[in-house]
């Protein structure tokens, strides 16, 4: 079974192919570019160098979110159209689960954040010892609120995510030495690891593409702008 995995759910590109169990080819890069003109001429270039075509996989993983509204779109807008095209199945997956898998035999709390501006962060909590069981829900967090419900747990935190050292003295601050910094190349999202996340799921329908939706766990602003500006006219 062939698997193209796409994450552009935050300023990391990384896309994969994943034969039987096998890593084929990965590319992962880190530079602050729009993803709606870097995504696709990576994937080309997947099939270029293992000379596969699009026509030869059998289902794709993509990144679900929550992250940059537009980084997600981009992702799932190109796994939607290829699967619709191709009739294969998308399986989605946490953009943040998918940073904590880069952690496998940590045996404590591993938390994944993401800027979300103006102190929020995207943030989730996994149980490296029960399988990334989720021990804070993915979501959308003030970076206080967040740190109060990880300080609860009791338990040594090991942060990942290339946005983590925005937040660090603030979270050193809070937790002190129940803080664990992971190594830099954690930080990374790896798309060979989403589609493996992926694969622990089962398999949809390749109909059911049509009712994949985005996980961005907020509104875009723009919307919250309007709805703020709807009750400011009914006031």
């Amino acid at each position: 079974m062939i698997w193209l995995g796409i994450d552009t759910a935050n300023t990391p590109l990384a896309v994969a192919l994943v034969k039987d169990g096998q890593v084929v080819a990965e590319e992962v890069t880190n530079i602050k570019l729009n993803h709606s003109g870097g995504a696709m001429p990576a994937i080309e270039r997947l099939f270029t160098r293992t000379k596969l075509t699009p026509a030869d996989l059998n289902a794709i993983a993509v990144s679900e979110g929550p992250g940059s509204y537009t980084g997600i779109r981009i992702g799932v807008t190109i796994a939607k159209t290829l699967a619709w095209t191709l009739k294969i199945p998308v399986v989605g997956v946490s953009s943040l689960q998918v940073l904590a898998a880069n952690l496998p035999y940590y045996p404590e709390v591993i938390c994944t954040l993401m800027d979300a501006r103006r102190q929020n962060v995207y943030a989730g909590a996994y149980d490296g010892a029960k399988s990334l069981e989720s021990v804070v829900e993915d979501g959308h967090y003030s970076m206080l609120t967040l740190l109060d419900q990880l300080k609860a747990l009791e338990r040594p935190i090991l942060f990942v995510g290339h946005d983590v050292d925005l937040f660090w003295d603030e979270i050193l601050k809070t937790l002190g030495e129940s803080a664990v910094r992971a190594p830099y190349p954690c930080d990374l999202p790896s798309a060979s690891q989403l589609i493996y996340l992926a694969e622990q799921q089962p398999l949809p329908s390749a109909e059911s593409v049509h009712q994949f939706v985005p996980t961005y766990k907020r509104i875009a602003e723009a919307e919250a702008n309007w709805i703020k500006e709807q009750k400011g006219k009914k006031q």
